[in-house]
């Protein structure tokens, strides 16, 4: 179903241009929410994980080239909008990754225990609001054996466009979801001990070996500017710090968070 359009206003590509993220999202009719995956590589990843497409918008000269294989996976009942890539940049506002941009549904949201089942080690993502630090995040997450990411309500969407880019689509790879308000203590009560990462005046280093050796843990990174909320810090079993050299303070929450994923991993 390849549909060429020549104009801005052309029926059937308003998912790709006038919708913002939340309303991408629809809150009032969850069945119709959609996200948008950029370029081939991202968009192969969100099939291979088994989500479903709803449209294609791909520049002409992509369609023959590195679109060619998504657009055959997507199947003849998913249509491809096309034209020159000024006019589609032009219509989205931005040059596309690779030509190509892929409108997929939005999976049902998974529960803190469907997240957390059968997990020896999490990440909690708490008041984290740069779309390109969460993608890192999952990228990593992904890459050094984390079982699933929670999510505070203060955090930004994973299944934002430029969060989906920065993670290669590792935001499907990994299981997600929202922590609630109480979340902390669920997570307590199924047998997680919490890691806090942040500067204290108890805080043990990333290295300690009890730390390392707990058999579920939940590591709970903090925002970029403030980190993590006092009454998180006091509740955890564990406050945690990377020690730093040449007066540095901190590491950007994303590369802190690999450095955690790593010496922290299952062993």
């Amino acid at each position: 179903m390849i549909v060429r359009i020549d104009s801005l206003d052309a029926a059937g590509v308003e998912v790709f241009a006038s919708l913002t993220e939340a309303q991408l999202r629809n809150r009032l009719d969850p069945a119709q929410a959609m996200f948008i995956a950029e370029s081939p590589k991202v968009i192969d990843v969100a099939l291979n994980a088994g989500y479903e497409p709803v449209s294609l918008l791909c520049e002409e000269r992509h369609i023959a080239g590195d679109a060619a294989g998504i657009i055959a996976r997507c199947g003849d009942e998913v249509p491809v909008y096309t034209g020159s890539r000024e006019l589609l940049a032009a219509l989205t506002g931005y040059t596309l990754t690779r030509g190509v941009l892929c409108a997929m549904r939005r999976p049902v949201e998974k529960s803190v225990g469907e997240v957390c089942d059968g997990a020896s080690r999490i990440v909690v993502i708490d008041g984290v609001v740069d779309t390109t630090n969460i993608g890192a995040i999952f990228r990593s997450a992904a890459a050094l054996g984390i079982d699933g990411v929670l999510l505070t309500s203060t955090s930004c969407d994973p299944l934002n466009r430029r969060s989906i880019r920065v993670s290669m689509g590792s935001v499907f790879l990994v299981p997600w979801g929202r922590l609630p308000a109480e979340g902390y203590r669920s997570l307590q009560e199924m047998g997680f001990k919490t890691a806090a990462m942040a500067l204290s005046d108890n805080s043990v280093s990333i290295d300690d070996a009890e730390l390392m050796a707990e058999p579920r843990l939940a590591i709970v990174m903090g925002s970029e500017g403030d980190g993590l909320p006092r009454d998180v810090i006091d509740s955890a079993d564990y406050v945690v710090k990377i020690p730093m050299h040449h007066c540095v303070d901190s590491l950007n929450v994303a590369a802190a968070s690999a450095v955690a994923f790593w010496q922290l991993r299952k062993r």
